[in-house]
């Protein structure tokens, strides 16, 4: 029996909840969270299929969990991941501000010496952009340059993370080595339609996965949109939440020349994230094949092959295509 631990039931989380009860190979579910008025209601509206546990950051992980998947406020996931590894339990998390992923990943070492995969930055970008990015250098003989750009988010936490993204002092990629600057004004970023052209700026953000993925790329660079000055942000479970749209251009060489694949995605910023981190936590657990058994603290383009997380993630309504339109795998 394969039985699934949720930690945080927000917009995230109750998505990635669902979609986790959908999932054939996922026999058991259990919900956490800190909010009991909230549990109680998206455990209620699962009924039979999913359980309300008493478990808080710091606990350790349940004798009976296969995998445990979170969707916390940012800083939150460091005391479960350590507990994790000590229980040798793999963990998918939606993590993605970039202090709070450097913190999981400095865990790597005691990963790897328990054997146990830990997927970090699980959600639209970081997360799926990942994969994308994954996807797209596999077309190219050498890969010179990867961009990467999110507008969307998927409840107050995520707003939050935007917000003090945006206006902290911004690590990139360039060159092969690490620069810091402060933050810059925003530039024009044209995503798919119906989202169209979105002022984004460059964040720090989760380009330090790329870089594990991509170590021998010259120049990395992420950049988020601007959430409105007063987000009408929905916040009762079962409401599909904010628009959101991710874009990643890879440039690089082949065939003799330099050329770019540009993918781009359109979704509900929670249901794609919820789906990526319920994919993630299935795989992690053997509920869905191939099983992810890397171990180690690892952003998507290190952990997974992109061409069936992307068609998983397709089968469940979240599919990215090239901007000429033709689907991703």
């Amino acid at each position: 029996m394969t039985t699934a631990l949720v930690v945080g039931v927000g917009a995230v989380g109750t998505r990635a909840a669902r979609q986790l009860i959908d999932t054939p190979g996922v026999d058991r579910l259990l919900l956490a969270d800190r909010d009991d008025a909230q549990l109680t209601e998206v455990a209620s509206a699962f009924g039979s299929d999913a359980q309300a546990v008493d478990f808080a950051p710091g606990d350790p992980i349940p004798s009976d969990v296969d995998v445990v998947v979170t969707a916390l406020p940012t800083g939150v996931d460091h005391p479960i991941v350590t507990a994790a590894i000590a229980a040798g339990v793999p963990v998918a998390s939606s993590e993605d501000e970039h202090e709070a992923l450097e913190q999981l990943r400095v865990l790597d070492p005691n990963a790897r010496g328990a054997g146990v995969a830990i997927g970090i930055g699980c959600g639209l970008a970081p997360g799926l952009v990942d994969a994308l990015a994954r996807h797209a250098a596999s077309m190219f003989e050498s890969v010179d340059e990867i961009k990467v750009a999110r507008t969307g988010w998927a409840g107050p936490a995520s707003v939050a993370t935007v917000r003090h993204e945006r206006r902290v002092p911004v690590r990139t990629w360039h060159d092969g080595t690490w620069r810091e600057d402060h933050p810059h004004g925003d530039s024009l970023v044209w995503f798919p339609e119906p989202i169209g052209a979105r002022d984004c700026r460059t964040v720090t953000g989760g380009t330090a996965l790329l870089v594990d993925a991509f170590p021998g790329v010259a120049r990395i660079g992420v950049q988020l949109g601007e959430p409105p000055k007063r987000a009408r942000l929905r916040r009762r479970f079962g409401d599909e939440g904010e628009w959101g749209a991710a874009r990643v251009e890879v440039w690089g060489r082949r065939d003799g020349g330099f050329d770019c694949t540009v993918y781009g995605v359109v979704e509900r910023t929670a249901v794609a994230a919820g789906a990526v981190l319920a994919v993630v936590g299935a795989r992690l657990a053997g509920a869905l094949t191939p099983k992810l058994d890397r171990p180690g603290v690892h952003g998507l383009g290190a952990l997974l092959d992109p061409v069936p997380f992307l068609a998983e993630l397709a089968q469940r309504g979240v599919r990215a295509a090239a901007f000429e339109g033709v689907a991703v795998a």
